[in-house]
């Protein structure tokens, strides 16, 4: 019974890694930095980020080509170099416009062909001497219908020069992406030029984070401001991504903006506090953010107030009231929400406004970080019983469930030589005289490319003690536990039980059968395929297999 439970544990553990290739792989993770909040390039948190983006850079209102703030310019000249001291797999964009740039500037700019060049041109070369790997526009003043079209052919003429600059200079592509309204058409102007967009960028910012705010003298009422479901107002981001959606926009292009701040109102009657309670306008809660406190500046007001957080479960926020002063805000749990989202929509990903607004632990950052990395930091920082699910058996045997982490994050091993087979798990879960060597990174880890050990532990993994693979894999989903599809007597059982195992925890996951690997014999499987008789024997055997043992897939 204890082995039974054991192996619940590793298996519980292993999902919950949830290791999938493809979202790894093209899951974007992306942050600004606003220059404005002089807040150190040095102190972000690159490893929970794949992207990060620089803003904002201004347009010459003679020239029309881009420039840097020159107070600001040598943080933007080394915000690449800085950033990848850290996390050398950081991609960086370079953000040009904002909320404060000159609207008629703009305007101005893409109303005409030579001053699109101009800014186009030099917008390519200071990235390039930056050491930028992407430009971003942020114009979401544009309000006429000239200015769509217009901005439409900027985004046609811009990428035809990135394609055209990547020809010549032999250098990897630059990313182009905007920075864009919450819904094609909000606030009722001419709907943005869709069609540019999706067939010239490479993804857009999806803003969904200012449905209300107090400065606004309309606003009378208090009110979630950026709620991921509204049901009596278009004002939601749920609402704004199906209008994305319809207009046949690919989900894979859409970026969900996140808010890492909130907004202060000041209540008519303290008594009625809730959202749609009546309001006078602003409450400064903020010394340098005012009615608009970072997420850090709430989570510090909260606790000296002891103030009691209401989670609304209709609009997906939370608020609360000090008094007179009424506020909303986004913390871990509605960002985790949001992000799931944006994974059930099939969005590309999220990026946070802005990332020094987080706190000093990176809270919201860290809800979506994946659970692999999680676990393999919590790990190293010797403080695995926090990644525990505390409705499993035996979690007061916290002897018991370090090793089975270990032996999880061994199964997840970035390289697949590094992780153990099946009979290999079976023996480090059976005796506890078996060794278990430290786990280097996990797959598709994004952080710094470190594999030192855990804090505080002197082992570590030599050539010497690399662990062998056994040549044929059984997986489940991302999954990837080591075996032979010629099961031995002692091993079948394993292989017999194991969809039933894993759909006790998981009943929708799909159970693949993988047949060699990379230490597989070449020469079996060269002559294997190589003869018909010999390929309808495998095949034959292999469905059979399949089915059972209560496998829905086959993998090769």
């Amino acid at each position: 019974m204890e082995s039974k439970n054991i192996i619940i544990i590793l298996f519980h553990i292993i999902l919950s890694l949830k290791l999938q290739h493809f979202r790894a792989q093209s899951w974007i993770q992306a942050g600004y930095w606003y220059y404005g909040t002089e807040f150190p390039i040095s102190n972000i948190n690159s490893a929970l980020f794949t992207h990060l983006i620089c803003a904002f850079a201004d347009v010459n209102s003679s020239s029309y080509e881009l420039s840097i703030p020159s107070s600001h310019e040598q943080q933007f000249s080394s915000f690449t170099n800085t950033l990848k001291q850290s996390n050398p797999s950081i991609s960086t964009l370079l953000s040009i416009g904002g909320e404060k740039a000159d609207y008629s500037v703009i305007s101005t700019l893409v109303s005409s062909s030579s001053y699109r060049k101009s800014f186009i041109d030099s917008s390519i070369k200071v990235a390039r001497l930056y050491a930028f790997q992407g430009l971003d526009l942020a114009w979401s003043s544009a309000n006429t219908t000239s200015d769509m079209a217009n901005m439409g052919k900027l985004f046609e003429e811009w990428r035809a020069a990135v394609n055209s600059e990547v020809r010549n200079s032999g250098l990897p592509q630059l990313i182009l992406t905007a920075s864009v309204k919450s819904s094609p058409d909000a606030g009722g102007g001419p709907s943005l030029p869709v069609d540019s967009i999706l067939a010239n960028l490479d993804w857009v910012h999806v803003m969904a984070i200012e449905y209300h705010n107090p400065d606004w003298k309309w606003e009378k009422f208090t009110a979630p401001q950026a709620a991921l479901y509204d049901p009596s107002t278009q004002y939601s981001v749920d609402y704004s991504i199906k209008q994305w959606i319809a207009t046949g926009s690919d989900p894979k292009k859409l970026v969900l903006g996140l808010p890492y701040y909130g907004h202060a109102w000041t209540l008519t009657n303290p008594t009625e506090n809730s959202i749609g309670s009546p309001a006078i306008g602003p409450a400064n809660i903020s010394t340098y953010r005012g009615s608009s406190p970072s997420y850090k500046d709430i989570k510090d007001y909260v606790e000296r107030n002891n103030a009691q957080v209401i989670y609304n479960a209709t609009y997906v926020v939370k608020h609360f009231s000090v008094g007179s002063i009424w506020v909303n805000f986004d913390d871990a749990d509605i960002v985790t929400a949001k992000v799931s989202y944006a994974k059930e929509k099939k969005l590309l990903g999220y990026v946070a406004w802005e990332v020094s607004h987080d706190d000093d632990n990176w809270v919201l950052s860290h809800a979506e970080e994946s659970s692999s990395r999680k676990a393999y930091e919590l790990w190293k920082e010797g403080k695995e019983m926090e990644f525990m699910d505390p409705s499993l058996d035996d979690t007061h045997s916290s002897c018991k469930l370090i090793r089975c982490m270990k032996i999880a994050l061994l199964c997840v091993q970035e390289n697949a030589n590094d992780r153990p087979s099946m009979l290999q798990v079976f023996s480090m879960l059976k005796s506890e005289n078996t060794d278990v060597i430290n786990p280097k990174k996990p797959a598709f880890f994004s952080g710094k490319n470190e594999d030192e050990g855990r804090k505080g532990d002197s082992s570590s993994v030599t050539s010497g003690s690399k662990t062998e693979i056994s040549p044929h894999t059984c997986s489940v989903n991302s999954v990837s536990i080591s075996q032979m599809l010629s099961f031995s007597s002692s091993s079948e059982q394993y292989f017999s039980s194991f969809t039933d195992s894993v759909k006790q925890k998981n009943p929708s996951v799909s159970a693949i059968l993988s047949i060699a690997g990379g230490n597989a014999d070449y020469s079996v499987l060269s002559t294997l395929v190589r003869n018909s008789s010999h390929r309808k024997s495998f095949i034959d055997s292999s469905i059979k297999t399949d089915r059972v043992y209560g496998f829905q897939e086959l993998d090769l």
